[in-house]
C-alpha cells in the first residue's frame, strides 16, 4: 500500500491527487497545485491571465495553455476515482483487519490497482472514456485470466522476481452484508452487477417485479461482469480486437470509426493466439514449444519482461528519492533550528546592547538632572533675595515722612545700585543645555547589515591582476583582487610549471604536480625557490565556510638567471669593468695569472659568464657599441679555451667580421642576414627545448636559432677583436622573442653548409686577424 500511496502522491504538495488534472505529457497534477506553479510565475508586468505555457514539474515538458487556462485540460476521473477508493480502503483498513480483508475480497481490482495507476499515470490510458477503474484492461486482463488457461502474467512474474506479489483469496464474498466478515456470496446478479449471500438476495430480490427478471448465475467475480469499456465511444464494451492498430474496439469502431478499414480479429482468438505459447516445457520438446510461438506472443514476453525489470528500477528509483526526500526534511529541520539559534543570538545581543546603553542614557539623565536642580535653586535663591528688595524699595517710595523717607532711602538706593551692578553675581550663570550629545544613535550601517542577512555562499572568483604581479630569477609575486573580501576566510595560492598544455582544466585535475599555499590572509603572496626563466600557472582560490571558488588562470614567468663575466676566464688582453658587465680589448698585456678556465689562445679574446644552465629558458641581451668583430654565444665548461669558439662541437656562437655576419658551430659556418647597424643583440637560450636563439633587440627581429640537443650545462661566451661590449643579464623574455619561438617550434632548421676549409669568408676573418 505505501507503494500503491506513493504512486498516488502529487510531485508538487506530495500529498494524494485533489482534483488531478492529465497533461499532454501523460503525467497528471493537482489543479490546486498547478494554479500555484502559474500564480508562482505571476509579477506586475505579466498577469495571471496572460501566462499561457508552464512546465511539467516531473519530465518538464511544456504545457501550452488555452484562451481558458487551467480549466482547457482535462480532468484525470479515473486517477480521482482510484484515489476515492484507496481512501476508503485505507480508512476502512485502519479501523478493523477484518473489515480490510473484506474489502479486499469484494474489490478485486484493489491486487491489480498498481497496473491501473501506471496506465493512468505514466500512459494516460484512463482519459475520460470508462469513468471508473472497472474500465480498467489492466484489471480485467491480468486479474481474472480465462479459466482454461494459464495466467501467463503470473508465470512471468515467478520467473523474473516481481516487486509486488499478490495472493487473492478465491472466495467471492457477498458485497451487500454489513457484517464482519461478510458471508460467502451464493449468487451474482448480472443485472445488478453485485454478488448476495442467501440472506441478502432474499431481502434485495424478492420473488415480484422487476426483480424476477434479473439474471442471477453462480458467483463470479465483480470484473467478470463489467468487462472493458471503450476509449473513443462512451459505455461500449470492446468486443474485437484491431490487428493494425494492435488496440481493443467495440462494434462502432469498426462500423462508423477509424478503424472500419482495418482488419479485425475476435477476442477469442487473439487471445488464444497470444496464450498458445504457454504449454509447460516439461511436457513438449523445444522445437514444439519455439514453433507455437507467434512473433507476437514472444514480443509481449519480451515487453513483459521489460516491464517487470522497469517496474523494479522505479521501485528502487522511487526508493532513492524517498530517501533523498527524507533527508530534504531532516536538513531543512537542521537547518530552520540553525537559523532560529543564530537569529536568537542577534536578538540577545541587540537586547544586551540596549541595555547598556539605556543604563549610559539613564545616567545622562540623572547627572544632568542634578545639574539642573541645583541651577533651579541658585536661581531660586537669587529671586528670593531680589523680590525681597524690590519690596522693600516699594515701600521706602509709599513713605510719606521726609525725615523716615530720606532716612531709608538712601540705604535701599544703595542696595539697588550695588544688586544691579552685580548682576552677574545675582542672575547665576544657566545652562540650558537638554540635548544628549554624546549619545548620537546611528545604526543605518548595522540596519544594512540586517537587512542583508542571507545564507553564507561561497565567494566569487579572485581575480589576478598580472600588471601588479612581480618576478625575478627565483620569485614572483603574485597580486589578485575579490569582490567578496569580506566574506572571505582566506586564500589558497596553488600553481605549477606551465607546459604549455592549452587544457586548464586536465591541467589542473592532475593534482600531483601543484604546489599549494594554503591559509593566506593578504590579497598577495611571494613565491620563493622557483626556477630561472620558467613560466608558472597560478590559480587562486577564495574560501569561506559555504565553500570556494577559482580564479580564471594566470601564466607568469621568472625572469633569467642573472650573471656577469668572470674574471678567472677573461683573456690576459681583455680588460673587465669594475662591475664585470663590460669587457674592452686592450693590446698592453696585463699580466694575469694563468689558469685552466683562462682564454689563453692567440686571437681567442675572449670571456666566459660565472654561471652554468641546465633548466630554464633564459634571455640576456648584449650592447655591441662600436665593435665590428666578436662571436657571441654559448658553450660546455670542456669547451677548448685556446681557439675561436664555434671552431668545436661543443660552442655555438654568431659571429660578425666588419660587414658579415654568420653562425658558427663545429668549424661549419653559415651566412646570415643582420643589419649593420645592429647595436643591441639578444640571446635567447630554451635549455628545455634545445635552442638557442639570436635576435635583433631593437627592431625585434630574429636572426638565427641553433636545434641544439644539450648534454651538459652550458656557460654564455663572449669574444671580441675590437672595441669593447657590455651584457645585461637577468632580463625578462620580451613578448616578440615569444612570438618568434613559437613559429621556429614548427619549422626546421635549415641545413647548414658544409665545412670549408678555406672559405672566402674564413680567409677575410683570417686577414682581419
Amino acid at each position: 500500500m505505501e507503494t500503491l500511496e506513493s504512486e498516488l502522491t502529487c510531485p508538487i504538495c506530495l500529498e494524494l491527487f485533489e482534483d488531478p488534472l492529465l497533461l499532454p505529457c501523460a503525467h497528471s497534477l493537482c489543479f490546486n497545485c498547478a494554479h500555484r506553479i502559474l500564480v508562482s510565475h505571476c509579477s506586475t508586468s505579466k498577469p495571471l491571465e496572460s501566462i499561457s505555457a508552464f512546465q511539467c514539474p516531473t519530465c518538464r515538458y511544456v504545457i501550452t495553455l488555452n484562451h481558458r487556462g487551467l480549466e482547457g485540460l482535462k480532468r484525470n476521473v479515473t486517477l480521482q476515482n482510484i484515489i476515492d477508493r484507496f481512501q476508503k480502503a485505507s480508512l476502512s483498513g485502519s479501523n478493523s483487519p477484518t473489515e480490510s480483508r473484506r474489502l479486499q475480497t469484494q474489490r478485486p481490482y484493489t491486487a491489480t490497482i498498481s497496473g491501473t495507476i501506471a496506465g493512468t499515470i505514466g500512459g494516460g490510458g484512463g482519459g475520460t472514456g470508462g469513468g471508473s477503474a472497472r474500465g480498467s484492461p489492466a484489471t480485467s486482463s491480468h486479474s481474472h485470466p480465462h479459466p482454461n488457461h494459464t495466467n501467463h502474467a503470473n508465470h512471468t512474474n515467478a520467473n523474473h522476481s516481481p516487486a509486488v506479489v499478490v495472493k487473492m483469496d478465491p472466495r467471492i464474498s457477498c458485497q451487500f452484508c454489513e457484517q464482519d466478515p461478510p458471508r460467502e456470496a451464493v449468487k451474482t446478479c448480472v443485472t445488478c452487477e453485485v454478488s448476495y449471500c442467501d440472506r441478502c438476495l432474499r431481502a434485495t430480490h424478492p420473488n415480484k417485479k422487476p426483480f424476477t427478471s434479473h439474471r442471477l448465475v453462480e458467483p463470479v467475480p465483480d470484473t467478470h461482469l463489467r468487462g472493458l469499456t471503450c476509449l473513443e465511444h462512451e459505455n461500449e464494451k470492446v468486443n474485437m480486437y484491431c490487428l493494425v492498430d494492435d488496440q481493443l474496439i467495440c462494434a462502432l469502431c469498426k462500423l462508423v470509426g477509424r478503424h472500419r478499414d482495418h482488419q479485425v480479429s475476435s477476442l477469442t482468438d487473439r487471445f488464444d493466439k497470444l496464450k498458445a505459447y504457454q504449454v509447460s516445457p516439461g511436457r513438449v520438446s523445444d522445437a514444439v514449444m519455439e514453433a507455437s510461438k507467434t512473433s507476437a506472443a514472444q514480443t509481449l514476453e519480451n515487453n513483459l519482461t521489460n516491464l517487470v525489470k522497469r517496474n523494479s528500477e522505479l521501485e528502487n528509483q522511487m526508493a532513492k528519492l524517498i530517501q533523498i526526500c527524507q533527508q530534504v526534511e531532516v536538513n531543512t529541520a537542521m537547518h530552520e533550528a540553525k537559523l532560529v539559534e543564530e537569529c536568537d543570538e542577534l536578538v540577545e545581543i541587540i537586547r544586551q546592547r540596549k541595555q547598556v546603553i539605556a543604563v549610559k542614557i539613564k545616567e545622562s539623565k540623572v547627572m544632568k538632572l542634578r545639574k539642573l536642580a541645583q541651577q533651579i535653586a541658585n536661581c531660586r535663591q537669587c529671586l528670593e533675595r531680589s523680590s525681597a528688595l524690590i519690596t522693600q524699595a516699594e515701600q521706602s517710595l509709599k513713605e510719606n515722612d521726609h525725615a523716615r523717607f530720606l532716612q531709608s532711602a538712601r540705604n535701599v538706593a544703595e542696595r539697588v545700585a550695588m544688586a544691579t551692578a552685580s548682576s552677574q553675581v545675582l542672575i547665576p550663570d544657566v545652562n540650558l543645555n537638554e540635548a544628549f550629545d554624546n549619545f548620537a544613535l546611528d545604526f543605518s550601517r548595522e540596519k544594512k547589515i540586517l537587512e542583508g542577512l542571507d545564507y553564507l555562499t561561497a565567494p566569487n572568483p579572485p581575480s589576478i591582476r598580472d600588471e601588479l604581479c612581480t618576478a625575478s630569477h627565483d620569485t614572483i609575486t603574485v597580486h589578485w583582487t575579490s569582490e567578496d573580501e569580506f566574506s572571505v576566510t582566506s586564500y589558497e595560492l596553488q600553481y605549477t610549471i606551465y607546459t604549455g598544455q592549452t587544457n586548464f582544466i586536465s591541467l589542473y585535475n592532475s593534482a600531483d604536480s601543484w604546489m599549494i599555499v594554503p591559509n593566506i590572509k593578504q590579497n598577495h603572496y611571494t613565491v620563493h625557490g622557483l626556477q630561472s626563466g620558467t613560466r608558472y600557472i597560478f590559480f587562486v582560490k577564495a574560501i569561506n565556510q559555504a565553500g570556494s571558488r577559482n580564479s580564471e588562470p594566470a601564466r607568469l614567468k621568472t625572469n633569467s638567471q642573472p650573471f656577469k663575466l668572470d674574471p678567472k676566464t677573461a683573456h690576459k688582453k681583455l680588460r673587465l669593468s669594475n662591475d664585470c658587465l663590460t669587457m674592452e680589448k686592450d693590446e698592453s698585456s696585463l699580466k694575469k695569472s694563468h689558469t685552466p678556465e683562462r682564454f689563453s689562445g692567440t686571437g681567442s679574446y675572449g670571456a666566459a659568464g660565472n654561471v652554468f644552465i641546465d633548466s630554464g629558458c633564459h634571455y640576456w641581451e648584449v650592447l655591441l657599441g662600436a665593435s665590428t668583430w666578436y662571436a657571441i654565444g654559448v658553450a660546455y665548461k670542456s669547451a677548448p679555451k685556446n681557439e675561436w669558439s664555434g671552431k668545436n662541437s661543443s660552442s655555438w656562437v654568431f659571429s660578425r667580421c666588419n660587414n658579415n655576419f654568420m653562425v658558427r658551430h663545429d668549424g661549419k659556418e653559415m651566412l646570415v642576414e643582420a643589419s649593420l647597424q645592429l647595436r643591441r643583440l639578444g640571446v635567447l637560450l630554451d635549455y628545455d627545448n634545445n635552442s638557442l636563439s639570436f635576435y635583433d633587440a631593437m627592431n625585434s627581429q630574429h636572426i638565427h636559432t641553433f636545434e641544439i640537443s644539450f648534454l651538459l650545462p652550458v656557460v654564455p661566451t663572449f669574444m671580441i677583436w675590437n672595441k669593447s661590449v657590455m651584457i645585461l643579464s637577468g632580463l625578462p623574455v620580451p613578448d616578440f622573442v615569444d612570438g618568434v619561438a613559437t613559429d621556429l617550434q614548427e619549422q626546421q632548421q635549415q641545413q647548414m653548409g658544409l665545412c670549408r676549409q678555406e672559405s672566402p669568408y674564413l680567409t677575410g676573418m683570417k686577414t682581419c686577424h
